[in-house]
């Protein structure tokens, strides 16, 4: 982890166009500003893992779907 000292209106660049400004720090609470290109998604951490759970949730197929899936690719007896 790369840890850096900024004070407010100071920046980070991350890449060439992501720029994280310190816009005000007020004993331990600081407010930060980023301006990204719109295809760069910005989330808390806290809600990126909620998006993280919330999908692999719907990615996983229930036990109901995954038993009729395979009734269905079983070889039908004469």
């Amino acid at each position: 982890m790369l840890v850096l000292t900024r004070r407010a209106g100071e920046s980070v660049m991350i890449g060439d166009d992501v720029v994280i400004t310190v816009l005000e720090a007020r004993g331990d609470v600081i407010r930060i500003g980023i301006q990204a290109p719109r295809d760069v998604q910005v989330h808390r951490e806290e809600v990126y893992k909620e998006l993280q759970d919330a999908n692999r949730e719907a990615a996983s197929p229930g036990e109901d779907a995954v038993r009729k899936l395979t009734e269905m690719l079983e070889p039908k007896k004469p």
